[in-house]
């Protein structure tokens, strides 16, 4: 079971958490993307071979939305961060 460090609840099972997939924050200028950019960017994943960053929602807890970094190798929560502070 994968404990995640909420920054508001503290230490937490992640059976209060629903994760949302991976983090993919607004491009910087939303408006100067054609339709296939903005295509690439709602449907297109890396699926990186190394940690990855993604949206967890607290909902059984104080129901922030979080960002969390794991190692999808090892299961390993490397950290998590309310989701609106920085990318």
């Amino acid at each position: 079971m994968l404990q995640i460090p909420c920054p508001h609840c503290g230490l937490r099972s992640e059976h209060e958490f629903i994760a949302t997939g991976e983090f993919n924050p607004r491009p910087a200028q939303p408006e100067a993307l054609d339709d296939a950019a903005w295509a690439d960017h709602l449907y297109q994943r890396d699926n990186p071979d190394a940690p990855v960053l993604e949206h967890w929602w607290h909902v059984q807890g104080c129901r922030s939305w979080l960002v969390v970094r794991r190692d999808p190798h090892t299961q390993a929560v490397l950290e998590a961060r309310a989701a609106g502070q920085g990318a």
